[in-house]
């Protein structure tokens, strides 16, 4: 059982724990310094659906936006990921 707990995370469940502890800090930081709040991105998300279905596909310019927004916080945590998996 232990095994595939092990297997499932990845590593040890408290080595699991510190990296997320460590990457929310860091995801935190990163979106309190931004002014950023985890409902803008949702509402982001909503309303680019809603534009999308009201404007046709002319809502699509916004993709740029939302593509560097995603990447804000998605290259640094694999950044933050990859760094500690690179002592292995």
């Amino acid at each position: 059982m232990s095994d595939q707990v092990n297997r499932f995370l990845g590593d040890s469940p408290g080595r699991t724990v510190v990296k997320l502890v460590v990457v929310s800090l860091v995801v935190g930081f990163v979106m309190k310094f931004f002014g950023w709040r985890p409902l803008d991105f949702l509402n982001g998300l909503r309303r680019f659906v809603v534009d999308l279905w009201h404007s046709g596909f002319a809502a699509l310019g916004e993709f740029g936006d939302y593509l560097v927004i995603g990447a804000s916080i998605v290259i640094p945590l694999f950044i933050i990921l990859r760094l500690f998996n690179y002592n292995r």
